[in-house]
C-alpha cells in the first residue's frame, strides 16, 4: 500500500502516518522515494497494539443503527452506552465519561450538528466521529466548523465502526 492508501485505511492523515514512521511506530519499507505498507503488517501491529477497551456512547435516532454499534463494539469488548435523542445523548455526556462519542447527523429536535458544538463546549477533548449519509450538506458543513471530528459515511458495516474505534484507541491516545 502507498503512503495515501494506508492513511486511508488508517482513517488518520498523511501527517499522521509521517509522524509514525518518524517515530518508528508503524511497519513500512522505503522503496525509492515512496514508502511502502504491507496489510497484513500493518493489521498484525494494529492488533498488537490495541489492547484498550473503551467506554462509548452512541447518540442515534435509529434504533437499528444504535443495535448494529452495540452489538459490534460490544464482541469488541468495550462498554457501549446507546440513546435515541439529542438532549438525553447531551446528559449522558454530562454525567458520565466517554471515550468516544459517534453522533448521528440528522436528528428531530437539536442535530447533530449542534450537539457536536455543545457536546464540545462541556468537554473539548472528548473525539466524536458523526455517522451521516449527507457529507456534502449544510449541517456537516456547519458541524466541521466547530472544531475536529471523525466522519463515517452512511452505508457502512460492523468493521468500519470498529475501525473507527481501534484508530482512536492507537492513534488518538499517542496524540494526547
Amino acid at each position: 500500500m502507498t503512503l495515501e492508501e494506508i492513511a486511508a485505511y488508517l482513517r488518520v492523515t498523511k501527517k499522521t502516518v509521517y509522524r509514525l514512521l518518524d517515530r518508528h511506530l508503524i511497519t513500512a519499507k522505503k522503496v525509492g522515494h515512496q514508502w511502502r505498507f504491507e496489510k497484513a503488517s500493518i493489521d498484525a501491529w494494529l492488533r498488537q497494539n490495541v489492547s484498550k477497551t473503551a467506554s462509548i456512547l452512541v447518540i442515534d435516532d435509529d434504533e437499528t443503527i444504535r443495535a448494529l454499534f452495540k452489538d459490534a463494539l460490544e464482541a469488541e469488548g468495550h462498554s457501549v452506552t446507546a440513546v435515541g435523542d439529542s438532549g438525553q445523548g447531551l446528559e449522558m455526556v454530562k454525567q458520565q465519561n466517554f471515550d468516544f462519542v459517534f453522533l448521528d447527523l440528522i436528528m428531530p429536535g437539536i442535530d447533530g450538528a449542534e450537539l457536536f458544538k455543545q457536546i464540545k463546549a462541556i468537554k473539548p477533548r472528548l473525539p466524536v466521529t458523526i455517522i451521516t449519509g449527507y457529507l456534502d450538506s449544510d449541517l456537516m458543513a456547519k458541524a466541521l466548523a466547530s472544531g475536529p471530528l471523525g466522519v463515517i459515511g452512511k452505508p457502512f458495516r460492523g468493521s468500519d465502526i470498529i475501525a473507527a474505534v481501534n484508530n482512536y484507541l492507537h492513534f488518538g491516545k499517542q496524540q494526547e
